[in-house]
This record gives structure tokens, C-alpha cells and sequence, in this order.
């Protein structure tokens, strides 16, 4: 049976957290997570049961009230962007798929959180916390991911006469795909056109239940890393005018709201694959033995190892500046956090090729830590928003200066 936790070379230092960014509640925060993470054993052969798994041992631990404000169950008054980099990390660092089980609590429920009336975030918030209910974000479609305003689901609306006594509804009409938990969430985060011709100015946002009549989420997209991803029919799937989140037509402002909040926590997730790369790399370096010394003991080694070094950190300063900016309510922090995203995903990336590469055959083994953490890296360069978008938000920021 693949168990895809096992032990780290060392337990995991806290010690980055001694940064001025983060307060003795953060540092606690991830002084209990950290042993917590290690004991887990989940069986990720099956990526839906996994995450389920996941969520439910989340729940219980007590780590999803991160992902909702106290009034809702949740651990602190807000959603708290620090919080958040801590945990994604520390996750990410044992288990991708842990990490990605809290991210989607998190992002699947956020626009709730946002926007949502005090009905909907009394029914859906409470059940997220506790790992009871999962929950999905749906805006990419086949035809539109970082060109939302080319967006082709439709929402039409019917408002029966006040005699009927009816509250009025909406039926979606359309395709989502590669939404994360799709097939496995109990409810989604939908977003649809309710002006087909106003471009991102007629998008709102709905919450749709899995078992909502005319949704079908049983396509299951396989993938290099596998995580429970689907594609979304909607066919003349209706839901009640109550299903309506926030304003109509104000869907693609709390679509990017929403994201802005969790994108420093991808660069965090980045962070911590990177984090376990490295430590492989050391753990490794240290053992293999050849030509009568030890791998470490070579300069080339060295050199390899201080770029890693040097790679973690600097993407680990930018996540955690961008947490930092938006907790402290900075007036900006779409630019910072789209650099913090950018900087640790490509990092991530370069940290853990070296790591692999610094394994030998050992590396493209099936089942080896830097084996599974080179193809689980590879999606966080792309969703939430890939490098290139990331570069256009970056640029534009500062031409506007």
C-alpha cells in the first residue's frame, strides 16, 4: 500500500517563522500543526477517498476553522492570510494532497464568506469548518481560464409575479472544468453570465448543491499529480434566486477578491514542497556515500545546496511580505501577492529539479518524496493564475506607479 506521508529526514523547523511577518500565535500555530501533520498515514492511492480522508481528519484536527470566520465556527475573527501561509506550508510540506484538501475549504467556501447572506454562510460555513461539507470554486471553463470575460455559462433568471408567491429562480446553462474537488464537493461556487454580452461586468455568482437536478459532475479529469478534479455540466440546472451570491452582476469583482486572498497561500504551498525538496536533498547528501566521502562533501554538492538555500528564502520573504500586507490592510496587495505566487512556484520548481537531480536514479523512482513532489509542483505554475498572468498583473502595477 503507497503511503504518501512519510516520516521527513527531520522533523521540520519552525524557525523561518522568528520573522517580524508573523506574531507568537502564528509560531504556535505551526508548533502544533507540525506533529499533528507528521503522525498522519493517509492511503492517497485513490485521490477522491484521500481527500475526503483529508477533510474529514482536518475537520476533526481542528485546522479547517482557518478557512471560516469565528461568528461561522471559524478559529479568528477573519479569514487571516498569515494563518493561512502557515498551515498551507506546513501541510504542503508533508502531503500536496493535504495541503490542497484545507486550500479548497478554504477557496470553496470564500466567496461565501465575502458576500455571502447570513442564510447561506449559517448553512454552508459551519459544515466546511468541521470537514463536514466540501466545497468547490467553478470559474474556469474549457474556452475561458485566464480570460474570464470569455466565459460561456449563462444564468438566466425567471421572477415570477409577486401573486404566485414564488421567490424566483435561475437556471444555469454550461461547462466548468478543471474544478478542483468537482465530483467529490457538496456544493459549488459557480460563476455564470447573467449579461452574456457584458464581458466580466455580467458575471455573478451562485451556490449550487451537488445535488442540484441538471449538474452533472461525474467526469473525472486524470492528471500527473493526481488530486480529484472534474469537468461540470450544467444543463438547465436551476436553483432558487436565494442560490444568488452577493450582487447580480458582481461576480467577477468577488471571483477576484476571493482569489487575492489564497494566492499568497499558493506561493506558502509552493513553499513547503520546496522546503521538503531541500531537506531530501540534505537528508540524501549526507548518506550517499561515493568515491570514499560522502555526497555532501563535494563542492559542486555545496553549490547546488546553497542555491536551494537561497531559492526557499526568497521566495519564503515575498509570501510571507504579501500575508503580512493584506492582514495589516495595505491599500494594494494584488501585485505583491501576484509576485509572491510567481516567485515561489517557479522557485519550487527549479529547487526541486535540483533536488531530484542531486538523487540520481534514486530521483525518477516511483514512489521516492522528490520523485511525487516533481509532479505535484508542476500544476501551481499554472492555476490560480500561471506565471504569465502573474507577470501582466505584476507590470501593469508598477506602469501605474
Amino acid at each position: 500500500m503507497h503511503v504518501a506521508t512519510p516520516p521527513a529526514p527531520r522533523p521540520p523547523s519552525t524557525a523561518h517563522l522568528s520573522l517580524p511577518f508573523f506574531d507568537d500565535a502564528h509560531r504556535a500555530l505551526a508548533e502544533g500543526l507540525v506533529p499533528w501533520a507528521a503522525a498522519q498515514q493517509v492511503d492517497e492511492t485513490d485521490d477522491r477517498a484521500a481527500c475526503r480522508d483529508w477533510v474529514q481528519r482536518l475537520g476533526a484536527g481542528g485546522w479547517l476553522r482557518y478557512c471560516v470566520p469565528a461568528a461561522h465556527g471559524g478559529a479568528l475573527p477573519a479569514l487571516d492570510s498569515r494563518a493561512l501561509v502557515v498551515l498551507r506550508e506546513t501541510l504542503a510540506y508533508h502531503s500536496p494532497l493535504a495541503d490542497f484538501a484545507f486550500a479548497m475549504q478554504g477557496l470553496g467556501s470564500g466567496a461565501i464568506t465575502l458576500a455571502g447572506s447570513p442564510t447561506q454562510q449559517a448553512h454552508y460555513l459551519q459544515g466546511v469548518a468541521r470537514g463536514e461539507l466540501i466545497a468547490a470554486f467553478a470559474l474556469s471553463e474549457p474556452e475561458a481560464g485566464s480570460d474570464v470575460g470569455a466565459m460561456q455559462t449563462i444564468a438566466t433568471s425567471a421572477y415570477p409575479s409577486s401573486a404566485s408567491g414564488q421567490i424566483g429562480s435561475y437556471s444555469l446553462t454550461g461547462t466548468k472544468t478543471w474544478i478542483s474537488n468537482g465530483g467529490i464537493a457538496d456544493f459549488y461556487c459557480v460563476f455564470a453570465k447573467t449579461d452574456p454580452a457584458g464581458g466580466t461586468r455580467g458575471i455573478s455568482a451562485f451556490i449550487v448543491d451537488a445535488d442540484t437536478p441538471g449538474l452533472d459532475a461525474s467526469e473525472h479529469i486524470h492528471v500527473m499529480a493526481p488530486h480529484p478534479l472534474a469537468t461540470l455540466q450544467f444543463s438547465n440546472c436551476t436553483v432558487p434566486a436565494t442560490a444568488l451570491l452577493g450582487e447580480e452582476n458582481g461576480g467577477f469583482k468577488l471571483a477576484m477578491r476571493t482569489l487575492d486572498i489564497f494566492r499568497a497561500s499558493v506561493a506558502a504551498a509552493a513553499l513547503g514542497m520546496a522546503r521538503r525538496a531541500l531537506a531530501e536533498a540534505v537528508h540524501h547528501a549526507r548518506q550517499r556515500r561515493m568515491f570514499g566521502q560522502t555526497l555532501a562533501d563535494f563542492q559542486l554538492t555545496q553549490a547546488k545546496i546553497g542555491e536551494m538555500a537561497a531559492l526557499v528564502d526568497s521566495a519564503a520573504l515575498l509570501t510571507y511580505r504579501a500575508a503580512w500586507l493584506r492582514d495589516t490592510g495595505q491599500a494594494r496587495v494584488t501585485a505583491e501577492a501576484a509576485m509572491a505566487k510567481m516567485t515561489a512556484t517557479e522557485n519550487a520548481q527549479r529547487v526541486i529539479d535540483m533536488a531530484l537531480q542531486l538523487h540520481g536514479g534514486r530521483g525518477v523512482e516511483v514512489g521516492s518524496k522528490v520523485e511525487s513532489l516533481y509532479r505535484d509542483i508542476r500544476s501551481l505554475r499554472i492555476y490560480e493564475g500561471a506565471t504569465e498572468v502573474q507577470q501582466l498583473i505584476i507590470g501593469k502595477a508598477v506602469l501605474q506607479e
